[in-house]
């Protein structure tokens, strides 16, 4: 874990969503937005937003956000006086590291939250961030 970014704290309700939206979409991946504010010490994730996937083909191993979808995110953002956050996605029967797809389309400042989902339901959650060096790097993950 890298000291350099803020530690990340996901409200309760926030983090249920992902965890559903991704126990929903299994075997696909799912995609969505999460928003919240940064502080001096702290960024605060209060609200998840499903979007859809619109990967064409393997919809198992890989997602797409639109550039549509993009845009309404930084929107209902601004409209709503909060920070887009980041990108959460699932990864169906695979652990929540990021792939080097993830890694290719990965933009800075945005913290990446990745779902690992089983059969059974949600394995387990992490969240990573690019460094400069555009390498992904986890960052402390907080639900509250």
């Amino acid at each position: 874990m890298n000291d350099q970014f803020l530690p990340l704290n996901v409200a309760e309700s926030a983090m249920t969503e992902m965890r559903n939206h991704g126990e929903e979409a299994f075997p696909n991946e799912c995609c969505g937005f999460f928003y919240g504010e940064e502080t001096d010490g702290e960024r605060i994730v209060t609200l998840a937003k499903r979007i859809e996937n619109v990967k064409e083909g393997d919809q198992r191993r890989r997602f797409e956000i639109s550039g549509k979808d993009y845009l309404a995110a930084e929107r209902f953002a601004a409209r709503e006086g909060l920070s887009l956050l980041g990108i959460y996605h699932s990864h169906p029967v695979h652990p929540a590291i990021p792939s080097e797809h993830d890694l290719a389309v990965a933009m800075p400042w945005f913290s990446y939250i990745i779902v690992s989902v089983e059969p059974s339901g949600v394995d387990h959650v992490r969240s990573w961030q690019l460094t400069p060096e555009r390498e992904f790097d986890e960052e402390r993950l907080v639900v509250n």
